[in-house]
Order: structure tokens, then C-alpha cells, then sequence
């Protein structure tokens, strides 16, 4: 092999992705609420890191979605409009609805048995932003379980958004979400089972509407 054509050592995972990790968990964990600010002199001295792999860390966030920045205002949580709500939801309907079809034409008993673990650890849940990542990890159960490399791929480029949009809907309102939650996702589970696409696609369906229909005034639950 000539000497131009060698590829270089890996490096170790770097600092901005380990300060990006905490951000993103700060986030989730609704320390940082859609819309608050992220002062980079702050996080730094909260991380004990320079500016440098903060700044790194806030681009790759804004990359995902869960970051926005501005001239005036600098870095910000994401505050959702209507349009993002809407964007998120139709895209999220058309990968969810592909990845239903595969789990019940391809999933195996392992596949079924993961994402019905990942809908009982719901139970468990001690508040609305445990709850929200758990949902979270239900539905990459369901992805993994799909068997397409790039589906799940699809999946990953927009689940921090899918998180935030939780989040938000969370924040307009928790009412019955940590009691209702768990059996919702074990009949989802239940509905991939029976391998019944008609059902499981309705279920699902059904699932995110409801999400929808708070974030937009259309459910007041």
C-alpha cells in the first residue's frame, strides 16, 4: 500500500463530545428549559473546561437540533414553534410508521422481548423527565428492532429533537403522563407482539397524536 494511502491513528473520543454529553443531559434532565440561555462562561466554569470545548460542544448541539444561536441573544435551548412541532411530528409519523412495518415482518423474539423490557422500566419512572427518556429508549428499542441499518440511522439524526418535542409537551402539561404512560407503551408493545399492522400502525398512531394534541391545544390532558 503506498505511504499517501494509510489511514491516520484514531484519536480518543474528545472533550467537546464529553462537555456536549453534559450539556445534552443538563438539557433532558430540564435543568435547562426550552428557550434559557448558555453562557459559555458559565458552562465552563460549571465544567471546569476553557471556552474552547464549550463553544465545539454548543455547534455540535446546534447541529442535533437541541441548540439554537443568535447574534443578540447567543446560545438558547430550542424553543419549539409550531412549525418545528409540526415538522418533527410528520417526519417522526413517516419513520415510525416504516419501522412498525419492519419490527412485525422482521423482529425476533429477542428484538420483541427488549422493547417490551423498555416499556415495563416505565413503571419506574420517579418524574416527567425520567419518564421522557425512558419513552425515548422505548422507541430506539423499536428502531433497533426494525433491522434497517438506515432507518435507524434516520432515527438517530432527529431523537434529540423527538426528546425536546417531549419535553416541551411536558412542560404544557404533565397531567396523568407519568400514570398513563407505561400501559400506553405496553399496549404499543403488545400491538407489535400480535404482529397486527393494522393495529400496532393505529396504535402508534394514536400515540403520537395524543403528544401533538397537547403541544398544539388540541387535548387539554
Amino acid at each position: 500500500m503506498p505511504e499517501t494511502a494509510r489511514v491516520s491513528p484514531a484519536r480518543r473520543r474528545g472533550l467537546a463530545d464529553e462537555v456536549a454529553d453534559s450539556i445534552r443531559e443538563a438539557i433532558f434532565s430540564g435543568a435547562y428549559a426550552p428557550g434559557s440561555q448558555l453562557r459559555e462562561v458559565e458552562l465552563s466554569g460549571a465544567l471546569d473546561v476553557s471556552r474552547g470545548p464549550v463553544r465545539e460542544a454548543l455547534l455540535r448541539l446546534e447541529r442535533e437540533g437541541l441548540v439554537r444561536s443568535s447574534w443578540h441573544r447567543g446560545a438558547t435551548v430550542t424553543p419549539l414553534t409550531g412549525e418545528d412541532i409540526s415538522e418533527i411530528d410528520s417526519l417522526r409519523g413517516a419513520l415510525e410508521h416504516l419501522a412498525v412495518e419492519h419490527v412485525i415482518e422482521r423482529a425476533t423474539e429477542s428484538d420483541l422481548e427488549a422493547i417490551e423490557v423498555a416499556a415495563e422500566r416505565m413503571d419506574r419512572a420517579a418524574d416527567a423527565h425520567e419518564m421522557v427518556g425512558l419513552d425515548i429508549a422505548f422507541h430506539d428499542a423499536v428502531y433497533a428492532a426494525a433491522g434497517h441499518l438506515r432507518l435507524e440511522e434516520a432515527w438517530r439524526a432527529i431523537r434529540s429533537q423527538v426528546h425536546l418535542f417531549l419535553l416541551t409537551r411536558v412542560g404544557v402539561s404533565d397531567d396523568g403522563y407519568l400514570a398513563h404512560l407505561p400501559g400506553e407503551h405496553r399496549e404499543l408493545a403488545a400491538a407489535l407482539r400480535a404482529r397486527d399492522t393494522g393495529a400496532a400502525q393505529e396504535r402508534f398512531a394514536a400515540h403520537r397524536r395524543h403528544a401533538l394534541d397537547v403541544l398544539t391545544g388540541g387535548d387539554p390532558a
